[in-house]
């Protein structure tokens, strides 16, 4: 079984999608973290993030693997590396490359093969996963996604800053040419502005049907 869930950065996909693949024994799989560690691999490299040849060449020549939950480089969990502010500049325009949206998608379909996931992302139920058994949309105001970034990484770029970078980076996710965010016509949308992770957790889990 797939369980597939869209949604613009800070929304709560990762945090709620880990906990509804624990409570029902499922495997995590994040999408987007695929394009976050090709733009850690590129950057710890010190190549530039923006050269999508570059990019693409990096990817290639890299591993990742995923052990429980966590997305690994080369062997190494680097799950806490993934949202630096460095890694969020940088992530948007280097997952707008359809040549790397491609093979993410494969490499995605190919760990999923034979299991029941719950998998996250921005076009997880449009473009990955488009026949998944049940598709999920969250949403949030801007401002409370700031808030919830600002928080997770409290020694980081103020509010104003976050808040900026992600409405600058909901315009670009929006416009894509491959993969936009959007929502899926069979999606269950849930606005998680004023919902704690437990009660959207209870709504997704009252939604399947097992």
């Amino acid at each position: 079984m797939v369980i597939a869930i869209d949604g613009p950065a800070g929304s709560g996909k990762s945090t709620i999608a880990r906990l509804i693949a624990e409570r029902l024994g499922f495997y995590f799989l994040n999408t987007g973290s695929f394009y976050r560690v090709y733009t850690l691999a590129q950057l710890e490299a010190q190549k530039d993030p923006l050269d999508k040849d570059s990019v693409l060449e990096t990817a290639k020549s890299v591993s990742i693997t995923v052990k429980d939950g966590d997305i690994c480089l080369n062997g190494e969990d680097v799950e806490k590396k993934l949202h630096t502010p460095l890694v969020d500049r940088f992530c948007s325009p280097v997952s707008v490359d359809p040549r790397l949206r491609c093979y993410v998608n494969e490499q995605v379909r190919e760990l999923a093969k034979g299991m029941d996931i719950v998998t996250e992302g921005r076009d997880t139920t449009t473009v990955i996963f488009p026949d998944a058994d049940y598709k999920f949309y969250f949403d949030a105001s801007a401002e409370e996604r700031a808030k919830r970034r600002t928080a997770e990484h409290p020694d980081g770029p103020g509010y104003e800053e976050v808040l900026e970078a992600i409405i600058k980076r909901d315009e670009n996710d929006k416009n894509k040419a491959f993969g936009a965010l959007k929502i899926a016509d069979s999606a269950i949308y849930i606005d998680t502005t004023h919902l704690t992770i437990n009660q959207v957790c209870e709504r997704v889990i009252k939604a399947i049907e097992l």
